[in-house]
């Protein structure tokens, strides 16, 4: 059997990706629907990805800082990459937007992922 890599602990991340999934799905879907909802993608799609990220780094509980930043921009460009998909497919949003929406996002999710980290150290 060997170690565990020093990279993104699994669980937290599946689980933080999913949730921030279920999230961005939820308001991709309400936004369809919804003019005005539809107006805030943006902003409200990187919060969500932020909130992806926080909650990774809350969960995992990683080591460095760096382990925070890369699970939390994975959460958060994974959750928001497959909100966007199901939008371009909704025919709400231009296929640029797969490129850079997920770009934002994922930088997003960093920044949560290491803000997660901070209040982990904060609470321990």
């Amino acid at each position: 059997m060997t170690a565990a890599p020093a990279s993104a602990p699994a669980r937290p991340l599946v689980n933080a990706t999913l949730v921030g999934t279920l999230l961005q799905l939820a308001m991709v879907i309400s936004g369809h629907y919804a003019a005005e909802v539809q107006q805030l993608f943006a902003p409200l799609g990187m919060a969500l990805s932020l909130v992806a990220g926080l909650l990774y780094a809350r969960w995992a509980r990683p080591g460095t800082a760096g382990v925070a930043v890369g699970g939390g921009a994975a959460a958060g460009g994974v959750c928001a990459f497959a909100g966007i998909l199901v939008s371009y497919l909704f025919g709400d949003v231009p296929a640029a937007v797969l490129g850079f929406g997920t770009a934002s996002s994922a930088v997003a999710g960093a920044v949560g992922g290491l803000i997660g980290r901070l209040l982990a150290r904060r609470t321990a």
